[in-house]
């Protein structure tokens, strides 16, 4: 019989623990996720106990919270735990988002200089979009964000590219996220969304025109690598009062979808593996 592991808190570096920045909790929380090893399937509420030498009582709290969260799955005829895909999704977001924006960022900077604005690459979160890469122009005036940012998915180009882009299960669970974030304005949300899908339909490519700032316009396009993961969004955009008109939706919406069917290409022809 294998001993029993230290708990996390105890297991971390000496100095780490004593430090007052330092989240036992979420060290814990982390530490129950290692006990599953490859080869399992399901481990009763007993066995994580043992592997992870924390309380019960602690046990419980972490578990359910992980599995409120969706990163554990509960069997509660049995009282047993697996890893949901959720918890792999973290691992490949990493790894994957990054070396698909390190394949994007040539294209996206010549599309950046081409049209002299701000070209973003992002991923969902949640209810929320995440850059994972960003380019600017030499311009004056540009966007001041950068990766790492996080956007409302509803009422941005890139937070309705995405939308319009996933499949019918995707956009169910994402409304559903949405609806819960504020139930209020779901209605108006929604109703945004739907004009997003009709237009993307209808020309390639989504739209937010003065809708989540009012100094900020921009369009997007689905990123959908065609692997089962779920699409980024490839986004231009810029002040308002310079991307308009024509020189927006028939300037700068076809270099869009082109270079996003680029991007696409890229990835799928495996230089990322190079």
């Amino acid at each position: 019989m294998g001993r029993t592991r230290q708990p996390a808190s105890a297991a971390a570096s000496e100095p780490a623990a004593q430090d007052r920045r330092f989240v036992t909790a979420l060290a814990r929380g982390l530490e129950l996720l290692r006990c599953f090893r490859p080869q399992d399937r399901w481990l009763a509420h007993q066995e994580l106990v043992r592997r992870s030498g924390l309380p019960h009582a602690t046990v419980s709290r972490l578990s359910f919270t992980l599995a409120s969260l969706g990163y554990l799955r509960h069997r509660a005829a049995s009282g047993e735990y697996a890893l949901s895909p959720a918890v792999l999704a973290l691992g490949f977001s990493v790894l994957t988002n990054f070396e698909i924006g390190r394949i994007a960022r040539p294209l996206m900077e010549r599309l950046a200089e081409r049209t002299q604005s701000a070209v973003s690459l992002g991923v969902r979160h949640e209810a929320s979009m995440v850059y994972v890469a960003h380019c600017r122009s030499t311009a004056r005036l540009i966007l001041g964000l950068d990766v790492g940012t996080r956007l409302p998915l509803a009422e941005t180009a890139m937070g309705r590219a995405l939308w319009c882009s996933a499949t019918p299960g995707l956009r169910a669970l994402v409304g559903e996220k949405l609806q819960a974030q504020d139930p209020a304005r779901w209605p108006q949300r929604l109703a945004g969304l739907q004009r997003a899908e009709a237009d993307y339909a209808r020309r390639g490519y989504a739209g937010s025109e003065s809708e989540w700032e009012s100094e900020i316009a921009a369009i997007g396009v689905g990123i959908d690598i065609g692997d089962g993961r779920e699409p980024l969004a490839l986004t231009i955009g810029g002040p308002a009062a310079r991307l308009q008109g024509a020189l927006l939706h028939e300037e700068f919406a076809p270099l869009l979808v082109e270079s996003g069917r680029a991007i696409v290409a890229a990835i799928q022809a495996g230089d990322w593996q190079d």
